[in-house]
């Protein structure tokens, strides 16, 4: 049986339809994709570990996005203000959302306020897309 540390792992890693109910099979529907940048780091330092994440998914995010939500791990970079480039591991969330949503942003941005206060963040990269999605 794998263990808890595996399971957590592979949940992150696995990409999972994004919002089912969003979207109908058929022609593609106008929706708005939703993507957050968390880093994990604090001065250097891995302080959102994979369980601490999992654990943020459970309580903060899926209760705002019960139907769905993609999560995948990335490396990000930027220029820092005494222009060094700084690396960091980051997690990646998507949400697809029915472009008529109206009250996502709230949900949105109580994740963002929750992860910047839990994990003593500065940021949270927030980018907002409309697009069309559909089933084939």
């Amino acid at each position: 049986m794998p263990s808890r540390r595996v399971v957590v792992a592979l949940s992150l890693l696995t990409v999972t339809l994004a919002c089912a109910p969003a979207v109908n099979s058929g022609a593609p529907e106008p929706v708005v994709v939703e993507r957050l940048y968390f880093g994990r780091h604090r001065a250097d330092t891995l302080i959102v570990t994979d369980s601490a994440w999992a654990t943020f998914v459970t309580e903060v995010i899926t209760p705002r996005f019960p139907a769905g939500l993609t999560v995948w791990s990335a490396t990000g970079q930027w220029r820092d203000a005494d222009g060094r480039i700084q690396r960091e591991p980051s997690l990646v969330l998507e949400l697809v959302l029915p472009a008529r949503a109206h009250d996502t942003d709230a949900a949105i941005a109580a994740i963002v306020a929750e992860y910047k206060r839990r994990f003593r963040q500065e940021a949270v990269l927030r980018v907002r897309m409309p697009a069309h999605a559909g089933y084939d």
